[in-house]
């Protein structure tokens, strides 16, 4: 493909784009397709011979785009928002273009000034105590996914903790080592029920023992200061290490904030564990000064995370992780062979953020953030979020027009509503009919919807933060709903 090639090509994928955008409405939100279909459409090697665009066009029309979910379509109420927006997008085709693994500042120097540029300007939008900016100890990076930020967060304290809680109470390097090796099977990580999985997977990568701290609906199952005090009682009993927790802000089920105020209070014994906050979906939210409130004991914990690239006009991957102290993360991921050393790097002088991640390259990320930024500004992506909430809000008083047919399970938050359809008798479960109910949903594709168990009871959980979601839409959804909840508890 040659460049005048490449512009008729480059013309042709923005019409195709701006097309499907146009459209999104109208399509299928779940595909048609079984498992494996892709493989008997195409062929089993790759081709010998160059093929012409126009034809691997019109393929991916006919056999790509029919086995797409389409997450920015209004029907799409799974899960929790993908979001992107014509500015990210464009962003992203920069970025293609640009192409360069950005593993230190000489790589690019564009590329990680303008992440450390971008990050700070987010962290001050959203509250952000002052220490988890650049231009003191601490700072942001730009990780695949909040997963990845809890594996690259967890990595950092075990090393932390091996060093500052065991390590510096002996003189020796063997005793030293001998201390380490001894308390490697003991440390654990801890995280309440409600918490996103991947503080558990992260444990597992870590090598290190996990314990999940069960919460309750008394306390609309956020995580306390009286449970994680018994629960690293019970742990130290057993000659446990505590070394690391994730708090909550907004929990995947039903976005159950924990209680950060009594969580900071309950470690303050606890000087080497390190503290984690993931707002992985609802930390969007701290952009409107009304939600800032939820930061109340942030400056108790080490670091936090959120992801734009749910709810706020970024296309994945775009997780943005700060600390506290970005020396932690240094001391435990920065290793410099010959090759890697710069007199940039070497002066002290740049940030090399191939030391704030597990892996060595890095994209342009910050772009699309920029880009994004600079098209809504701090008012349109406001817009966006109090937009989206007030849609999730007339969700939740349709569903509560219906006492009869819907229960509420919990308070709905961020947009996010959880309830179970009721049973018009005793001889069948809530849970029963609201998965019997959610299933049927999912079959017609006409909308996506996940389920959720919470102490137990089978859910279902509604939320939308697509740009191109509305009342109208959100109206026609809950129709269709309470047409099949009424079909189905006739049965």
């Amino acid at each position: 493909m040659d460049p005048e090639e490449y512009r008729k090509a480059a013309y042709a994928s923005i019409d195709y784009i701006v097309d499907y955008y146009k459209t999104i409405t109208e399509r299928q939100v779940v595909s048609d397709v079984q498992p494996g279909y892709l493989r008997r459409l195409l062929p089993s090697e790759m081709p010998e011979e160059p093929e012409s665009w126009d034809d691997i066009q019109k393929d991916f029309d006919s056999k790509i785009v029919p086995g797409l979910t389409h997450w920015q379509s209004p029907n799409f109420l799974a899960f929790f928002p993908g979001n992107t927006s014509f500015p990210s997008i464009l962003g992203e085709l920069y970025s293609a273009a640009f192409s360069a693994p950005a593993f230190n500042w000489i790589c690019s120097p564009a590329v990680t000034e303008l992440e450390t540029i971008v990050l700070d300007w987010l962290a001050k939008q959203m509250g952000l105590p002052s220490e988890f900016l650049s231009d003191g100890e601490g700072g942001g990076v730009i990780q695949g996914s909040a997963s990845e930020a809890v594996v690259t967060t967890m990595v950092a304290a075990r090393d932390r903790y091996l060093r500052d809680a065991i390590a510096s109470k002996y003189l020796t390097e063997e005793e030293k080592e001998a201390a380490i090796a001894a308390a490697r099977g003991k440390l654990v990580a801890f995280a309440s029920d409600q918490t996103h999985s991947s503080t558990q997977k992260a444990a597992l990568i870590a090598g290190v023992k996990f314990i999940a701290i069960k919460t309750y609906p008394g306390d609309d199952y956020a995580l306390t200061g009286d449970s994680l005090t018994k629960a690293l009682k019970e742990a130290e009993d057993k000659g446990l290490l505590p070394f690391f927790l994730t708090a909550s802000l907004g929990t995947t089920a039903i976005c159950a904030v924990d209680k950060f105020v009594e969580i900071g209070e309950a470690m303050k014994d606890y000087p080497h564990t390190w503290k984690h906050i993931d707002a992985a979906y609802s930390g969007a939210a701290l952009i409107c000064p009304e939600f800032q409130h939820y930061l109340a004991g942030v400056e108790f914990f080490d670091s936090f995370d959120m992801n734009m690239h749910k709810w706020l006009l970024v296309n994945f991957d775009a997780s943005c992780l700060y600390v506290r102290k970005r020396r932690h993360l240094t001391d435990a991921l920065s290793i410099t062979p010959s090759y890697l050393r710069n007199e940039a790097s070497d002066s002290g002088l740049v940030i090399d953020y191939r030391d704030w991640q597990i892996p060595l390259g890095r994209r342009f990320r910050s772009l699309k953030i920029w880009f994004v930024m600079r098209t809504y500004g701090a008012k349109g992506m406001q817009e966006h979020i109090r937009k989206t909430l007030g849609i999730g809000v007339h969700f939740t008083k349709l569903i509560q027009s219906r006492p009869d047919l819907f229960s509420i399970v919990t308070p709905p938050r961020f947009g996010l509503s959880v309830f179970q359809i009721v049973p018009s008798n005793s001889d069948e479960s809530a849970g029963d009919l609201t998965k019997r109910v959610a299933d049927r949903i999912n079959n017609g594709k006409v909308l996506f919807l996940t389920t959720s168990a919470v102490d137990g009871k089978m859910c279902i959980r509604v939320v939308t933060g697509s740009p191109w979601a509305t009342d109208k839409a959100m109206t026609q959804a809950f129709d269709y709903i309470l047409a099949i909840s009424e079909e189905e508890r006739k049965k």
